[in-house]
């Protein structure tokens, strides 16, 4: 994935957590995974997880944006405490890498995020994670409803805790909800205080046309133009959805390099709309990819995602939108873009952080593969298909078994936590 999208035979030499050679063969190693059949490849780049929500699945189905929040996510994320957190990050990050992502910018809840980085540290995952930052809105659960003051001191907290440890496989990014949680001075606070760190800040913006009007109403701005207005704005800022923008909007996007986290499935399931995607590439702005979290999705699999980006746009404008060889990028080098780290990983060059999955290239629904590898990869893969998945030169997933977590104890885990939150919240289900 690399300038020239090669597609080199041969083999592929880890050492020290870092990619030595692509392509020769015959070099001794201490742990050799047979990729015969298979497709190697860095791993995939999520730009917009929520791990806290992964135990919601199925609970919050069949609503539209603001509704799905106040009836169900926000009481559930409320009733969440700091096993269920645990739990819940657990199953989304043994899904994301047996679905062959091997980093993601995450937003949790208001509380417990310590938990999930521990969870992060533990399996060896690549995260970029955030607590959501919460001091303004209609029908906040008590629980998420911060001060102002405590929500930037507690985020600082974890900043200085967990940024940058492990060589850097876990950073810390600031992330305010939305617009419609957080009060002006909050947003304004969070841009000032990530610039001076060189953080990212993570939020959701212009997702729902109801959300949109709301922003508009109370603050007199689309809500592009009103976060860029308090500096929210820029390289290092990442707005997930971005479905409802006008000609200005665009126009900021482009001019200020903010990054679009696209999430597909989720702006499907949420009946919120179809991002202009297209228009976003035709105009040079940064486009990424993420599932959102599995309370909207409901699944963390990244070749759905890809697929469903290239599909829509096709259907919008044509067989020739988004190409094969567009659709990997995306889900590769230009997520690790959008996170500031395209020098460290997405690609496999020589010096980079291995992160690579093995995809197998020879089933049924794949074959035959040769007459062009990338289409049976973007078009014809499934999660299954992913076979083994090393992060920053650790093998966490070999022969489709987890390495790092057990899969029976995460699943029972989490089906047990999944019990205890429901009737925390007074949800049935």
């Amino acid at each position: 994935m690399h300038e020239r999208n090669a597609i080199v035979p041969g083999d592929l030499f880890i050492r020290d957590g870092r990619i030595t050679s692509v392509g020769e063969t015959g070099q001794a190693a201490d742990i050799v995974i047979d990729a015969d059949g298979c497709a190697v490849l860095p791993g995939f780049v999520q730009t917009h997880i929520h791990l806290c929500q992964t135990i919601f699945r199925g609970a919050a189905d069949d609503l539209p944006l603001l509704d799905w929040l106040k009836k169900r996510v926000w009481p559930l994320e409320a009733a969440h405490n700091a096993a269920s957190i645990r739990a819940s990050a657990k199953l989304g990050v043994a899904e994301l890498i047996k679905g062959g992502t091997t980093c993601a910018l995450t937003m949790e809840t208001v509380n417990h995020t310590d938990e999930v980085f521990r969870v992060i540290e533990e399996t060896g995952f690549r995260a970029t994670v955030g607590k959501c930052m919460m001091d303004k809105g209609d029908n906040v659960p008590g629980p998420l409803h911060e001060n102002t003051e405590t929500s930037i001191n507690e985020s600082l907290g974890l900043f200085a805790a967990w940024h940058g440890k492990h060589e850097g496989r876990i950073r810390y990014c600031f992330a305010p909800r939305f617009a419609l949680s957080c009060s002006s001075e909050l947003l304004s606070r969070v841009a000032k205080l990530a610039s001076e760190r060189g953080a990212i800040v993570h939020t959701h913006a212009s997702e729902n046309r109801n959300e949109c009007a709301l922003v508009e109403s109370e603050t007199g701005l689309r809500n592009v133009a009103y976060l860029d207005s308090l500096g929210l704005s820029g390289r290092r800022v990442v707005l997930a959805h971005c479905v409802h923008l006008d000609t200005a909007e665009f126009k900021i996007l482009r001019d200020t390099r903010t990054n679009v986290a696209h999430c597909p499935s989720s702006n499907l399931k949420l009946g919120s709309g179809i991002a202009e995607i297209t228009r976003m590439l035709d105009q040079g702005i940064s486009v990424s990819l993420g599932a959102d979290g599995a309370a909207c999705n409901n699944r963390l699999d990244m070749f759905t995602e890809m697929r469903s980006m290239a599909l829509l746009q096709k259907a919008m404008h044509g067989p020739e939108a988004i190409p094969a060889s567009q659709a990997l990028r995306i889900a590769t080098i230009e997520g690790a873009r959008a996170l500031g780290l395209e020098k460290e990983i997405g690609t496999l060059e020589i010096g980079k952080r291995a992160d690579v999955m093995v995809v197998n290239v020879d089933a049924l629904h794949s074959t035959p593969a040769s007459n062009d590898l990338v289409s049976a990869v973007v078009y014809s893969a499934q999660t299954s298909d992913v076979q083994s998945v090393v992060i920053d030169g650790q093998v966490v997933m070999n022969d489709r078994e987890l390495v790092t977590l057990d899969e029976r104890a995460v699943l029972e885990d989490a089906n047990r936590e999944r019990a205890g939150l429901m009737k925390r919240a007074e949800i049935g289900g």
